[in-house]
């Protein structure tokens, strides 16, 4: 098997393992990105991440955490092959000579441009998975828009083209450059720190879990303003915007929410971030080296 099937594989298997531990904590962070900033003397809808968790599985049970997972599912196999299968193919491009590992920084470049790849992937995606996620929290007297990611995806045809799809790309860009850049850099330098000097091929499953959870947690930690900016551009209405675009909408939230408007919904981010990397990190290590 050549290396970019192996990616291919161990990178699915890696995506699927990361959705399923981290979707429920999305789905609360969306629902808290989204909510509308309540008026003077108002009470959020939710009061933190908890609140959330509670009336979502009040509402709609424990099913209403994977809410929206559909799309991500669907998808999942091509996203992570082809965020892992350019990543090994810029790695075999800036490899020195052969089984020379790279450097951190070579592995932040081979992130950054993983990351580009991806997001022209997962900007549709997520639009289609925050609407979703969203519509709860957002529907005006408990009515619901879409029946699920192909209903979203015919609305948004419907109201925008083609086009409504890619609807948050610029922000989506802007999260997943630097934010992959950041995680593989810092997976690479936890697994040498780890190794002492020697081959981190012969590293544990310990601590595959501990960096692939420490690299995740810096992917949120880097960009995290910019997702909050992308969903709530992406759930924003298409006839009637309340934003112009990523520069207009950090400005509003800026001005009405302050900085920690920025920061909705990041304890359960960072919370999804830790879990979810670890499995997909360990997963696709586990599977690209039992296929040799």
């Amino acid at each position: 098997m050549g290396d970019v099937a192996k990616d291919l594989a161990a990178g699915t298997v890696g995506g699927v393992a990361q959705l399923v531990v981290g979707h429920p904590f999305d789905t609360i962070k969306v629902k808290l990105q989204s909510q509308p900033t309540p008026l003077p003397g108002q009470i959020p809808k939710y009061r933190g991440a908890v609140d959330a968790v509670r009336q979502t599985i009040a509402a709609e049970g424990a099913r209403g955490l994977y809410k929206g997972m559909g799309a991500p599912l669907a998808t999942v196999a091509v996203f992570n092959a082809v965020l892992f299968t350019v990543r090994g193919q810029m790695e075999a491009y800036l490899r020195s000579g052969e089984g020379v590992p790279l450097t951190v920084g070579q592995q932040v470049v081979c992130g950054a441009g993983a990351g580009f790849a991806v997001a022209f992937l997962a900007s549709p995606t997520e639009l289609i998975k925050c609407r979703l996620q969203a519509q709860s929290s957002t529907a005006i007297a408990g009515a619901v828009k879409y029946g699920g990611p192909m209903d979203v995806a015919k609305h948004v045809l419907s109201e925008a083209g083609p086009k409504g799809l890619l609807k948050g790309l610029g922000p989506t860009l802007a999260r997943e450059v630097p934010g992959n850049a950041a995680m593989f850099g810092v997976y690479e330098l936890v697994k040498q720190h780890l190794a002492g000097g020697q081959d981190t091929s012969t590293l544990g499953r310990g601590s595959l879990i501990l960096a692939g959870g420490l690299a995740g947690a810096s992917f949120w930690g880097a960009v995290y303003p910019t997702d909050v900016i992308k969903s709530v551009i992406q759930i924003d209405d298409f006839k009637t915007p309340k934003y112009s675009g990523a520069f207009n909408a950090f400005r509003k939230i800026l001005a009405t929410e302050g900085v920690k408007g920025l920061y909705k919904g990041f304890g359960p981010a960072m919370g999804r971030s830790v879990p979810a990397n670890a499995a997909c990190f360990l997963a696709y290590e586990v599977t690209r080296s039992s296929l040799g």
